[in-house]
């Protein structure tokens, strides 16, 4: 008899139990069973690669083993294709309709009809379904997943369709007992694909018939404990609890970065003894570097007019100061860039870092020094030289990248950070901070090294990064006040406050980067560097 296949973490596409660890799918969103049961339509909505479709398939096929219904899950990516064709975007519907329902394995009794009525364009999906209703003995529930991929008149159309089958249903009316749209965004979005004003849109336009809209949720902690307890189960390799912790804290819980650091270690890594927070840390670092598919398709959102309105005072640590900044925001988090809760902050630091690794490539183009000539004999990293190697690079290149910088309100957090990031990670690791409202970017350089005595020490320097805004005060008094908050943070007994003045009345480039040092509200002597 053959052997099972050895399970492994699932990065591509949906899960499958006998292939993949995985969580079991449908406790994930327990509200989803109770709508179907009340005969609601609704919208289900979650970032790419959240375990949408595991769970619409792990539900449909257990709706459909208990006896009473027919809960057929079918991607609707086919029809993008279509554009704003009406009748050629109903036809690939119904193609994946037929074709979901054949791989189901149902008896012929629960299938839809081989032919669609002959009805006019615009009117056929709805017409299907009321057919295969008609005919078929249970209650049909349908999951459209991808339901976002339609664009435009087809998009409307399809909607439409739905809207009207529903609200027939009790005139006799036969028509699905319950359908999920399950997509990207959530339903007020459909209305700008759908090349409609968004400012004159409202959820009954152009679909009102939904009961409500869930918002799949991330990993917790203990589920990620869980998810990773069943590879030791298997194997007998041991993640130490820090370990996962450390999972945790990098992505917060977001599926596919929970199973990608581990398939890392496990499958590329080869990692086969107990798995620690330094191999953690390490797959990191190896995922931000190859840009892994999931990763690259978010960091291409970044220049997106409705991506970069959030994104740009975020990394800036602006405030907000539009109200038209609401369904930007709503974008956002939806693409799962940002968290769900205010203050806007990016979601996890992966994501933080992908974001300043993105936008700062134009910066590492034009950077030359070499960072092995930044370690010390001792093996310790020199940052005050690093410093005055940025005051270089700032006097001749700094102006010239600010004018280039799409993220212009951001450029000089943006411009820092690529720097360092090109001098520091190929040795050491970059930690950054930053949210909207904030005024400000923190940073944490650690640097592992070799001690005296053999052991292994981690050196830690930590910097306080203000801009100093045309018609502001002087960030100093505030940014020494944050960096002593901060340096309380990580119990450091100094650190570096940077400020870049950006006031047309400021020295001319040539002539910036001044070095002085100052005493915070605690009494610590800080260095406070001025460009």
């Amino acid at each position: 008899m053959r052997s099972p296949r050895a399970r492994y973490f699932n990065t591509t596409g949906p899960c499958d139990p006998q292939l993949h660890y995985m969580l079991p799918p449908t406790p994930r969103l327990p509200e989803a069973r109770t709508l179907i049961e009340m005969d609601r339509y609704f919208v289900l909505h979650a970032p790419r690669q959240t375990g949408k479709t595991t769970i619409l398939d792990a539900l449909a096929s257990e709706l459909t083993a208990e006896g009473d219904i027919a809960a057929l899950s079918l991607s609707c990516e086919r029809a993008k294709s279509a554009g704003d064709d009406v009748g050629w975007a109903e036809s690939l519907l119904l193609d994946s309709l037929r074709e979901a329902a054949e791989l189901s394995g149902w008896p012929e009794e629960l299938l839809p009809p081989d032919s669609p009525p002959q009805v006019t364009p615009g009117s056929r999906f709805g017409a299907a379904l009321r057919e295969w209703c008609r005919r078929c003995p249970r209650r049909v529930v349908l999951f459209l997943d991808e339901i976002d991929a339609l664009q435009g008149n087809s998009l409307v159309s399809i909607l439409s369709q739905l809207r009207d089958g529903h609200n027939k249903r009790s005139k006799g009316y036969r028509f699905p007992a319950s359908i999920v749209l399950c997509g990207l965004r959530d339903l007020r979005d459909y209305k700008v694909a759908a090349g409609g004003d968004p400012a004159r849109f409202s959820p009954a336009s152009p679909f009102n018939i939904i009961a409500r809209s869930l918002r799949l949720g991330d990993f917790t902690a203990d589920q990620i404990a869980e998810l990773y307890d069943q590879h030791t189960q298997a194997t007998g390799q041991e993640f130490t609890k820090d370990a996962v912790d450390q999972v945790f804290e990098l992505t917060q819980g977001q599926p596919w970065l929970v199973n990608a650091l581990a398939d890392e270690i496990i499958t590329e890594m080869g990692v086969t003894g107990t798995i620690t927070t330094g191999q953690v840390e390490d797959a990191k670092e190896r995922l931000i570097r190859a840009r892994a598919t999931h990763l690259d398709s978010l960091a291409a959102r970044l220049q997106e007019p409705r991506v970069k309105r959030v994104m740009e005072p975020i990394v800036a640590g602006g405030p907000y100061t539009h109200r038209s900044d609401s369904d930007d925001l709503a974008y956002a988090r939806d693409l799962g860039l940002i968290t769900r809760k205010p203050p806007p902050q990016v979601a996890n630091p992966i994501y933080r870092e992908v974001i300043l690794r993105v936008l700062g490539d134009l910066t590492e183009q034009n950077i030359h020094a070499d960072p092995h000539s930044f370690v010390l004999p001792d093996g310790r990293f020199d940052l005050p030289r690093l410093l005055e190697e940025f005051v270089v690079f700032w006097r001749e290149h700094g102006e010239v990248l600010i004018q280039q910088e799409g993220y212009h309100e951001a450029a000089c957090q943006i411009i820092l950070m690529a720097f360092l990031h090109r001098l520091v990670n190929g040795g050491g690791y970059l930690d950054r901070e930053y949210a909207a409202g904030t005024k400000r970017l923190d940073v944490l350089v650690r640097w592992p090294y070799t001690g005296p005595n053999g052991e292994r020490v981690m050196q830690r320097e930590a910097m306080e990064l203000k801009v100093w805004r045309p018609g502001a005060d002087d960030p100093k008094p505030e940014g020494l006040a944050q960096l002593d908050r901060y340096l309380d943070r990580l119990t450091l007994p100094t650190g570096v406050l940077v400020i870049f003045d950006r006031r047309p009345e400021a020295s001319p480039w040539k002539e910036r980067g001044g070095f002085e040092q100052a005493a915070t509200p605690s009494g610590r002597q800080v260095t406070v560097l001025r460009v």
